[in-house]
């Protein structure tokens, strides 16, 4: 009979296993107990799975995705699962999130070899202040000379980023609704916190084919495992905030939160645009929401914010 010692460790050996290299991402991203699940139109959920769909492996999150246009002058420049994403205007250009700091030569090499400069980038943005979206911020200004701007909200966290002891740059402070606008191209602020405190889903308009079309740059909706009064408040007015938001094209700080790898197979194959999806807009949020209701079910009654 195994002994309840050896039990608890070979459940840790299992679990360190599963998890591999993913467990140096912050414990809010890393769910100690994989429950609940849920199911969302016919796939099954549960914390440490969605963990491991946007994360992958430590090669899958510094290795270069096939950098290609999304729609407009809106083109993916970043690894198989940390999405970074360039906006082209002929004042220079917009990046938002610069991911891990060791995957900024990556980026530098998918906007070159889209044809574009790196130097040209004049605006570094971010999602949120978690490293594996905006630790390379103080390596892409200094490469580039980026103004780095940030939510408000997100400020010290992004503070006491500091990789290699580089101190991290904002140039400019933001706050919700506030418009970011560079050769034409603007983008909107909208404060989802949750995830974050100054988690930034960001919005713009682009032109394809004689066409208008809004897309949407969604930040993380994923809950933290435990559930205070002022995270259910925040998540409850992000939940509903983002269900307003006109959208055409949604995009996501992991490509799985929209399906990229499929969408870029359809892509390749010809036809119309598999990014321009209306309908899929809000399937990133039915997910995370049916997860954070059940994540605030779970709590003890006593524990209920």
């Amino acid at each position: 009979m195994t002994s309840p010692t050896r039990t608890t460790l070979l459940a840790c050996l299992l679990g360190a296993a599963f998890l591999g290299p993913v467990a140096n991402v912050s414990l809010a991203q890393n769910p100690p107990a994989d429950h609940p699940a849920v199911t969302v139109k016919g796939q099954t959920y549960t914390p440490r799975s969605i963990l491991a769909r946007n994360m992958g492996t430590p090669e899958d999150q510094t290795t270069q995705f096939p950098p290609h246009k999304i729609v407009g002058n809106i083109y993916y420049v970043g690894t198989k699962t940390l999405s970074s994403f360039l906006i082209v205007t002929p004042q220079g250009n917009i990046l938002i999130d610069s991911t891990y700091e060791r995957n900024v030569k990556t980026i530098e090499k998918s906007i070159t070899d889209l044809g574009f400069k790196f130097s040209d980038v004049k605006v570094l943005l971010g999602n949120h202040a978690h490293g594996d979206h905006q630790e390379g911020d103080a390596l892409v200004k200094q490469l580039t000379g980026a103004q780095v701007m940030a939510m408000a909200e997100d400020v010290p966290a992004l503070k006491a980023m500091k990789p290699g002891g580089k101190e991290h740059p904002i140039d400019r402070i933001l706050h919700d609704g506030e418009a970011v606008t560079l050769g034409g191209a603007t983008l909107i602020a909208h404060l989802t916190p949750g995830h974050t405190p100054g988690c930034t889903t960001w919005t713009t308009t682009v032109q394809e084919g004689g066409r208008n079309y809004n897309v949407v740059f969604s930040c993380s909706l994923r809950a933290p495992a435990s559930l205070t009064s002022a995270t259910v408040d925040e998540m409850t007015r992000s939940f509903k905030l983002v269900r307003t938001l006109p959208c055409d094209v949604q995009v996501g700080d992991h490509p799985a939160q929209y399906n990229m790898h499929e969408k870029y197979a359809k892509l390749q194959s010809g036809g119309p645009n598999p990014f321009i999806d209306p309908a899929s807009c809000t399937l990133e949020a039915d997910i995370q929401e049916a997860m954070f209701k059940a994540v605030l079910a779970e709590q003890p009654p006593a524990a209920r914010p």
